[in-house]
C-alpha cells in the first residue's frame, strides 16, 4: 500500500500547528472569538483534554481514511482489482506509472480543492442554517482549506 503512516501521523498533527497560527487573536482568533460568541474565561472552562484528544482522533481519522483516497491515485488502481496487490495487471500498471502524480505539490492542489468544494459548502450550509456570519463560515472553512492542503502535501509526497 502507497500510504506513509508516519507522514499521515504527521498531517493529523499538523492540523494543531495551522489551528495554532490561524487562530491566533493575531490573525484569525479574535474574529473567531467575536463570531462564536466564546470569551477567554469560557474557553478556559472547557476540558482541554477531552477537546485536544478529540480533536487529534478526528485529525487521525481524516489523516489516514479519507486523505490519502484523495491524493493517492495510486490507492484507486488497486480498489480497481478488489484490493488484491497481486493482481498481474495491477503490478504492470503500478511498474508503468510508479510514481505518478505523488508529489507535494500534488497532494496540495486536492487537499485544497477538497477543502473549497466540500468543505466549504457543508461548512457554509450549516453556518446558513445556525444563523452564523459569512466571516464565521469564512474563518472556520478557511482553517479546513489550509489544513488539508497541508494534509494533502504531506501525504501524497511524503513517500
Amino acid at each position: 500500500m502507497p500510504i506513509n503512516p508516519i507522514a499521515c501521523l504527521v498531517a493529523a498533527l499538523s492540523t494543531f500547528l495551522v489551528g495554532f497560527i490561524w487562530y491566533n487573536p493575531k490573525v484569525f482568533g479574535t474574529i473567531w472569538m467575536n463570531e462564536t460568541g466564546m470569551t477567554e474565561e469560557k474557553a478556559q472552562r472547557g476540558n482541554m483534554l477531552k477537546i485536544f484528544g478529540l480533536t487529534l482522533l478526528f485529525s487521525l481519522l481524516i489523516s489516514f481514511m479519507v486523505v490519502p483516497m484523495m491524493v493517492i491515485h495510486q490507492i484507486g488502481a488497486i480498489q480497481l482489482v478488489g484490493g488484491d496487490e497481486t493482481n498481474a495487471s495491477l503490478i504492470e500498471f503500478l511498474k508503468d506509472k510508479g510514481d505518478a502524480f505523488r508529489s507535494f505539490k500534488h497532494g496540495a492542489l486536492h487537499g485544497c480543492m477538497a477543502g473549497l468544494t466540500f468543505v466549504l459548502p457543508v461548512t457554509a450550509i450549516n453556518g446558513l442554517f445556525e444563523h452564523k456570519s459569512w466571516k464565521y463560515i469564512l474563518v472556520t472553512a478557511g482553517y479546513w482549506v489550509v489544513s488539508l492542503t497541508l494534509m494533502g502535501a504531506i501525504i501524497c509526497g511524503w513517500k
